[in-house]
């Protein structure tokens, strides 16, 4: 049995009160009697909120939060919740468990919202909430308290202000503008990490010595989860670690056998993706360790995480990601290759090699964007009158092929699958038809004459081939319907340039539909639901 106070009397504060004190001790507060004469049975008192009355005293005197944290004891699941008050138009209280909630401060107004990305528009000043925290808000004025009903202090977060990133430019969209703004994402990524001068990879403080790691578990949702599969056949060819990818929704509900010798790495674009949040609070919970790789410093997954990797993408404002899926993968390959080097299982010319191809990677990144501009408009019409698409790759080009399909669904909402191209001949080659577009990539790299191979069984089915390579000489070509072909570099570093045709592609593809470019339907930026 709980203490509860409800506030008001009306056709639906009378009825709350007279449901809840079957089970409950219920108190009625109104500014009616009338209405409080309907509540038989029930504590009620006559409240004369006026001007005289200020917030602080009716919180003292009714004991507001002490109710509100009685009421929220008997909640089940996730919550994020902004409770308003008829009577008291002034006051604002925010809980949350669970899903993400912030205040942003403003001169004489203060807000409530999911994240940063939900302020920031408004306001640099935010504080998060952490789970069972309270928060009463005015217009001047804003009180945190613990699930215990002390009144706590919280820390005030100063965020960035840069107008350019919150700016389209010149660009039609956001999502233009962050596909072309990506060899700047690889170039200050890089600076942050790669020391130019010593040819080394700076990595402090890290949470378990490389050397004690047994495992490393890789946990994301969508286009992280991605970035992650990539990250999976780094870690396999440059270390002897023992490599896991989970999907952050079903993380948690397998009787997963956690280890303190394990490294556990969480991915999320915005850091408040609510299931990567409770894998990791899963993880935390147990005491092993944890890495998170994350766009937002402030999060909440950046907050609760042993260690914090920033990609360093700056905001990004499109719902489908592009610029942050780089920023993810490249913090993922920068991570694999320092780990492999303290671990002694790269040689130090191999490494140093490692670090100068990086150094190539943003000129290469603009020179496949130059590219690609004037090309993926016409093979785009390819794909108005298709029922669907399919994306095909082997090895480091199978994230990537998962990728390209999820962009096109997302923007375009066209069906598209991605599978490993070997695959095919296993159930999915019954969906080639006539007409069909298929995107096979086919870098020149161990798969590569497979990965051909499987493309002819498509053109023999008569599906409408888009070939993206690195290496065209010698491919029978004729019943290729357009080939791509990017830059030349390491096979570590191709799922940079393959990603990026991919993204275009569904860019206009969804253009030549009128669609909603920067804001998909039914998805938002920031997954704060599980």
């Amino acid at each position: 049995m709980a203490n509860i106070v409800v506030l008001g009397a009306g056709l639906v504060g009378g009825v709350m009160a007279k449901d809840l004190s079957k089970q409950h001790e219920v108190t009625s507060i109104d500014i009616s009697q009338n209405n409080l004469d309907k509540l038989n049975g029930i504590k009620t008192i006559c409240a004369d909120i006026s001007d005289k009355k200020t917030l602080q005293d009716l919180i003292k005197d009714f004991d507001l939060v002490d109710a509100i944290n009685k009421t929220l004891k008997t909640l089940n699941g996730s919550f994020a919740l902004g409770i308003l008050f008829k009577k008291f138009n002034n006051i604002v209280v925010g809980a949350r468990r669970g899903s993400p909630l912030a205040v942003g401060y403003g001169p004489e107004e203060n807000y409530l919202g999911s994240d940063s990305y939900a302020l920031k528009s408004m306001t640099n000043k935010i504080t998060y909430l952490d789970d069972g925290d309270i928060c009463v808000l005015t217009n001047n004025r804003v009180d945190f308290y613990n699930s215990k009903n002390k009144k706590i202090n919280k820390e005030i977060l100063i965020l960035s202000n840069d107008k350019h990133t919150a700016e389209k430019g010149e660009y039609k969209d956001f999502m233009s503008k962050e596909i072309n703004e990506q060899n700047i994402t690889a170039k200050t990524c890089i600076k942050e990490y790669v020391d130019q001068l010593r040819k080394d990879i700076n990595l402090y403080n890290f949470p378990i010595h490389p050397k004690e790691i047994q495992k490393v578990v890789l946990i994301g949702c969508g286009t992280a989860y991605h970035s992650c599969a990539t990250a999976k056949n780094w870690f396999e060819e440059l270390t002897n670690i023992p490599i896991e990818i989970d999907i952050a929704s079903e993380f948690r509900y397998r009787k997963i056998k956690l280890n303190k010798k394990n490294l556990y790495i969480f991915v999320s674009q915005s850091g408040e993706t609510a299931d990567t949040f409770a894998a990791l609070d899963l993880c935390k919970k147990n005491k092993v360790k944890t890495c998170s790789i994350v766009n937002v410093v402030e999060s909440s997954i950046a907050r609760s995480s042993d260690f914090v990797l920033p990609i360093h993408a700056g905001p990004e404002i499109g719902v489908a990601s592009t610029k942050a899926f780089m920023g993810q993968m490249l913090v993922l390959y920068i991570l694999a290759i320092k780990i492999s080097e303290v671990r002694k299982e790269i040689s130090q010319s191999d490494y140093e090699k490692k670090i100068n191809d990086l150094k190539k990677l943003p000129d290469l990144i603009k020179k496949t964007l130059n590219y690609c501009q004037d090309n993926i408009p016409i093979i785009a019409k390819d794909f108005l009158k298709a029922k669907g698409a399919m994306f095909l790759g082997r090895g480091l080009s199978f994230p990537i092929a998962l990728e390209g399909a999820l962009k096109l669904k997302e923007l375009s909402y066209l069906h598209a699958e991605g599978y490993p191209a070997g695959e095919m001949k296993h159930g999915p080659l019954a969906l080639i038809e006539e007409g069909l577009p298929v995107v096979i990539l086919a870098p020149k790299d161990r798969y590569f004459e497979k990965t051909i191979s499987n493309m002819q069984e498509v053109i023999a089915r008569g599906g409408k081939v888009i070939l993206i390579t690195n290496e065209s000489n010698n491919i029978i070509s004729e019943n290729v319907r357009f080939t791509l072909e990017i830059p030349k570099t390491d096979d570590c570093l191709t799922p940079f340039l393959m990603t990026i045709p991919l993204q275009l592609l569904a860019y206009h593809v969804a253009s030549l539909k009128n669609c909603d470019i920067d804001k998909p339907r039914n998805l938002a930026k920031s997954v704060t639901v599980e």
